[in-house]
């Protein structure tokens, strides 16, 4: 199996496993009797950023961190400015203030937060350790908030027989697991073919193939009408990408990356988050969405220059 054919069964793994996890876990959360609330910026944003996840564990193992930060924080670029702007493109997003209040400033916080520690040029299992600790502040304040709120979200992905709830999870269990093998063995193989930094491989071609789930979680939401449930998922997907999966890849190999690499995705990034805010009538209008995949397109020059 050449490189490209790996790469290529690591996206269509993670597209299946990524929609059947997050049926399977939205599932679960019902069954647990969890608020509905939380499962756009928790429960669904966990299940689409698995590929990421497994992509992160199968490099660090390897001995290749370098792919799971590229991969997670070109991830974030990606999900807002490409796949949140393409769902803007479609119509334009209603998303009051107070739904996205705790978790729009902690997305907008992470860029800087990773750039603070990665100020001497490396990012260490102790970093690792702070940023996993942000993350459980966030997720509690998360399970508190939730208890005083209702979404759609489990109308519009939930699965509630049991068997299929079983099913789905360890299906998409299984897919995701073979995609961060498939995806990390074809963009080492490209890397090397091509000379290619690996942090770049992964802030792109890794990047793209897995936010797929992202993509079709975003993009249904949207056509279903429940804008709250899309733009959850991307915050929420992108806070679990920066301080948990990184650290998660911190914590098993340290991570060494130039540091002119990591601050382009970084600024990136956090220009992308910024630009979501809602106004103050809630509505975000479709011309965000053109400034948007401006913004990507933007990323991808910039970085596939270095």
């Amino acid at each position: 199996m050449n490189d490209y054919t790996a790469l290529l069964l690591g996206v269509v793994c993670a597209g299946l496993g990524g929609e059947l996890f997050v049926r399977g876990s939205v599932g679960l959360a019902h069954w647990a009797r969890v608020s509905p609330g939380i499962i756009g910026v928790t429960v669904a944003a966990l299940a689409t950023s698995s590929p990421e996840l497994s992509v992160s564990i199968s490099s660090a193992l390897v001995g290749k961190p370098q792919i799971a930060l590229g991969d997670a924080l070109g991830s974030n670029v990606v999900n807002v400015a490409l796949i949140l702007g393409l769902a803007l493109i479609i119509s334009g997003i209603q998303s009051p203030r107070d739904s996205v209040k705790r978790d729009f400033p902690v997305a907008l916080l992470i860029p800087v937060f990773t750039a603070v520690l990665f100020l001497d040029g490396e990012l260490s299992r102790v970093d690792g350790f702070l940023m996993i600790s942000m993350f459980i502040a966030w997720i509690v304040a998360a399970v508190v908030e939730a208890r005083k709120q209702r979404s759609a979200a489990e109308d519009v992905l939930g699965e509630q027989r049991r068997w299929l709830v079983v099913v789905s999870c360890l299906a998409g269990f299984v897919f995701l697991v073979a995609a961060g093998n498939f995806i990390v063995a074809g963009a080492r193989g490209i890397a090397v073919a091509f000379g290619v930094d690996e942090f770049i491989i992964g802030a792109t071609i890794v990047a793209i193939g897995t936010s797929v789930p992202e993509l079709a979680t975003t993009v249904m939401a949207k056509i279903r009408g429940h804008d709250e449930v899309g733009l959850g998922t991307i915050l929420g997907s992108n806070i679990f990408n920066g301080i948990f999966i990184v650290a998660v890849a911190a914590m098993i190999h340290p991570i060494i990356v130039p540091w002119h690499e990591v601050a382009i995705a970084l600024v990136f990034g956090l220009v992308a988050v910024a630009f979501v805010y809602p106004p103050r009538n809630g509505f975000i209008q479709r011309k965000r969405g053109v400034f948007l995949l401006g913004v990507y397109v933007a990323y991808l020059v910039t970085i596939l220059q270095q």
